[in-house]
Order: C-alpha cells, then sequence, then structure tokens
C-alpha cells in the first residue's frame, strides 16, 4: 500500500499551532513600553533644553543691556580686577531673584567680578562651559549640587546644599561686536522648575496613554488577522478535506454503485419469491442498500462544486414541497410535523435542488435526532421569516440536543453523533449555504432539542 502524503501534514499540525495574538501580546507590548519610554525621554530633555536656553537668553539680553548702558566692556577686555564700573554693573545682576551666584570672567579666564568675593581674582581652567562662552555661544544646563558632590573646582565655594540650579554662560561683546568676557550666573528658578516638572508630568503621562491606546489597538488589530488566518487555515484543511473526499467518493461510486445496484435487484427478485422470513431479510438488505447508495450520493454532493449564482427560488412552495415530502415518514414515526412559515417571505437567489438538498438532510437529521431519544415521537418545526434583507429559515426538534463540545465540531467533515452517519450533512449544508452568500447557526442544550437556522439573501 502505498504511503500516505497526509503523514507529513499530520505530523506538522502536531506542533504548537502559531499564534500571532498570543506573539504580539508579549513583543508588542515590551515594543511599545520601551518606544513609550524613549519617547517620554527625549521629550522631556527636548523641554528641558529649551526651557532652559529660554531662561539664559532673557538673562543673557538683559546683561548684556547692563554692559551697553555702564560701558563695561572695556574692563573686561583689560581684565580689571574689582574695576568699580563692573563691580557697579554687576551689583545690579547679583541682587536679582533666584541668582545664587554671578560672576564676570575676562578673556584670560580670571573672575574680574562675582558675588562670591572668594573666588575674585582665580582663574578657572577645568570650566568647558566657559570656554564655549568665550567662543561666542550661550550655554544653559541645569544640575543638581551637593556639598559632596562636585564636578568643577569652582562649585567648592558653594560650600552648602544648594539642590537644583540653572548654570547660564554667555559671551560679553564690545559695540564692535567683539567678544571681551564671559558671564556666568547660578540661578535657583523656582518656577522655571516647576514648569519643567509639570511639563515632564505632561508627557510621561501622555506617554502612557498613548502607548497604551496604541498597544489597544494594535492588538485589536492583530487579534482579527489572528482570527481571520485561523479561519483560513481551518478552510485550507476544510479543502484538504474536501480533495479526499472526492477521490474517496468517485472510487466508491465507481467501485460499489454497480455492485449495489445488482445486489439491490437480487433482494427485490428474492422478495417477490420467499417466504415472509425471508422476505422480512430481502426488505433488509434493500435498506440497508438505499442507506449506502445515500453514503455514495452526499460523498459526491460534498465533492461537487458548488453554483453561487443560482436562480429566484420562492421560499414559501420550497417548504411545503419538503413538508409534504416528510410527512409520510412523520406520521410512521409517530412525529408532529409542524410548519410556521410567515406570509411575504419572498424569495431567495439559490440552486433550487441544492437549497431543497439541504432542507432534506436538516429534516432527516431531526427526525434522526429524535428517534434517539427513549419514547417514541416528538415534534419538528419548519419556519421561515423575512427581515429587510434577509430571509431566516429554521429547523427544530426537540430531542436530545446537543453538548458544546458537540456543537464546536458538528460542521467538522466526518464528524457526527449518530450511530449510523457518514458526518457529511452539515458541513455540507454549511458549505452551499456560505456559497449562496448566507450563512448557517445551530443553538442547542442537552435534552432541549435543537434549531438549525439558515439565513439567505433576499431575492432582489
Amino acid at each position: 500500500m502505498a504511503a500516505n502524503p497526509p503523514d507529513l501534514h499530520n505530523a506538522a499540525m502536531s506542533d504548537k499551532p502559531f499564534r500571532l495574538s498570543r506573539s504580539f501580546a508579549v513583543t508588542g507590548l515590551v515594543s511599545i513600553l520601551l518606544l513609550s519610554i524613549l519617547g517620554a525621554l527625549a521629550l522631556s530633555r527636548l523641554l528641558t533644553d529649551r526651557m532652559l536656553r529660554q531662561e539664559g537668553v532673557l538673562t543673557m539680553e538683559f546683561i548684556h543691556s547692563l554692559v551697553m548702558v555702564e560701558k563695561a566692556a572695556e574692563y573686561f577686555r583689560h581684565g580689571q580686577t574689582g574695576a568699580p564700573e563692573v563691580a557697579m554693573t554687576f551689583t545690579h545682576v547679583g541682587s536679582m531673584p533666584d541668582v545664587l551666584r554671578a560672576s564676570a570672567h575676562s578673556l584670560d579666564r580670571r573672575v574680574i567680578w562675582s558675588s562670591d568675593k572668594s573666588i575674585v581674582g582665580r582663574q578657572f581652567l577645568d570650566n568647558p562651559e566657559l570656554e564655549r562662552a568665550l567662543a561666542g555661544e550661550m550655554v544653559a544646563h541645569d544640575h543638581f549640587g551637593h556639598a559632596h558632590e562636585r564636578d568643577k573646582s569652582e562649585h567648592a565655594s558653594l560650600g552648602q546644599d544648594v539642590g537644583y540650579f540653572v548654570e547660564i554662560y554667555f559671551p560679553v561683546r564690545d559695540p564692535s561686536g567683539a567678544i571681551v568676557g564671559a558671564v556666568e550666573v547660578y540661578k535657583t528658578p523656582r518656577a522655571l522648575f516647576e514648569a519643567i516638572r509639570t511639563g515632564k508630568r505632561t508627557i510621561w503621562v501622555g506617554a502612557a496613554l498613548g502607548g497604551l491606546f496604541l498597544y489597544l489597538a494594535l492588538f485589536w488589530v492583530v487579534r482579527q488577522a489572528d482570527q481571520l488566518i485561523a479561519a483560513q487555515q481551518e478552510r485550507l484543511v476544510e479543502n484538504e478535506t474536501l480533495v479526499a473526499v472526492g477521490e474517496m467518493g468517485s472510487a466508491v461510486a465507481h467501485g460499489i454503485r454497480n455492485p449495489l445496484a445488482s445486489i439491490r435487484s437480487s433482494a427485490e427478485l428474492a422478495l417477490e419469491t420467499a417466504d415472509p422470513a425471508g422476505a422480512e431479510s430481502a426488505r433488509d438488505i434493500i435498506a440497508e442498500v438505499d442507506r449506502m447508495e445515500g453514503w455514495v450520493r452526499d460523498l459526491l454532493s460534498y465533492a461537487r462544486p458548488v453554483n453561487a449564482s443560482g436562480t429566484s427560488v420562492p421560499v414559501t412552495p420550497l417548504l411545503k414541497d419538503q413538508l409534504q415530502s416528510f410527512e409520510r415518514d412523520a406520521a410512521r414515526r409517530g412525529i408532529h410535523l409542524e410548519s410556521e412559515v410567515e406570509d411575504g417571505v419572498g424569495s431567495v437567489r439559490a440552486d433550487p435542488l441544492l437549497l431543497g438538498q439541504v432542507l432534506t438532510s436538516l429534516l432527516a437529521n431531526a427526525f434522526e435526532a429524535l428517534d434517539q431519544k427513549s419514547r417514541r415521537g416528538g415534534r419538528v418545526r419548519l419556519g421561515a421569516a423575512r427581515t429587510d434583507r434577509l430571509v431566516r429559515i429554521w429547523v427544530e426538534d426537540d430531542g436530545p440536543g446537543m453538548t458544546t463540545e458537540q456543537l464546536a465540531r458538528v460542521f467538522k467533515p466526518f464528524y457526527t453523533t449518530k450511530p449510523k452517519g457518514l458526518g457529511v450533512g452539515l458541513p455540507l449544508a454549511k458549505r452551499i449555504i456560505e456559497r449562496l452568500g448566507g450563512g448557517i447557526h445551530i443553538t442547542s442544550q442537552p435534552g432541549q432539542g435543537a434549531r438549525v437556522e439558515l439565513r439567505l439573501p433576499v431575492e432582489g
């Protein structure tokens, strides 16, 4: 016997399935969290730099105007320590609100004036911000200064825990525009600090809410994609099964139909000449042959392509024909066959033979479900109603019903709860109705029967 090709497929399917939403739940959360944190850090730094620069520009413009008015630029050029013009000019600076310390530096990096008298006349060569200011650049950055932490030697004279402060350095120019020195201002701007803190808090809250919204939105999209992939995978498996069913159906049709016809013909001949016991056996043979012939038809119907175009099919006459075809069987089994067809149901676009085959299969399933009950009889209801765009057709029975697990598998090919079922009736019905643009829904509970409802678009 040839090797079975689906073995490789079964081996692949035995591995743990890939779940897109589960993978995104972790990787997406980590990625968005990191992006939110990095974005918040970058925006916080940008906000701080912009506000510090604005503070520095305002301070620079104010002090530069004082230098121009007092004509103190010349003393920067010569580095005259303690010059009265410089002292007169920068006394106003030292008394400004929030100023921790103010100093004036000449071109040779010497402090020619400072609100801290202990550093006047000293040179500080380890000050990169001062170098940038003497090169013509305005520098402003924040700093947390503590008595036990000193970044530069000039910080040693602070002598106390000053907490948060801002260092501002900018060049001083003479009337010709040449750089003659630099000014250093240490400030503790409480209003600026509070504004920066409020802005950072807003940025972090916005980043958190934005990241959460983005994660939920993307997770919803991924979830929908995951469900679509799962549905397509299920349909792919169903199509593979359909190919196998078609091959098997063709083999069964060619290999069994002719012998079955011969067996049935022989049983019919025996029925005419046999004694009562032999006649009963012949009837059993004919019934079993008819059942096997029905299986062959179901297999071939399941494998045959469904034509989705169809024609206009009036619903009410079709349902009446179905009720009439089952009346005799219902009377023989003691089943109450009821009709709930509303007026004005209208028509649907379908293949009348295929739609009739679906209804026949559903009614036959309902009858067989009632046979599984311990008592004789039962009730089967065939109904139809119309909404604005849909025609609903349903078959109900008060049989044993189905469990949740059975409902989840009821449309799987070859799955059946009937002792003599083949398991292709409902999958075939689902395939036909979906190709017609409709849907099929089953509701059931153990011991409370089942309801199968077809929903088809209204014709026109």
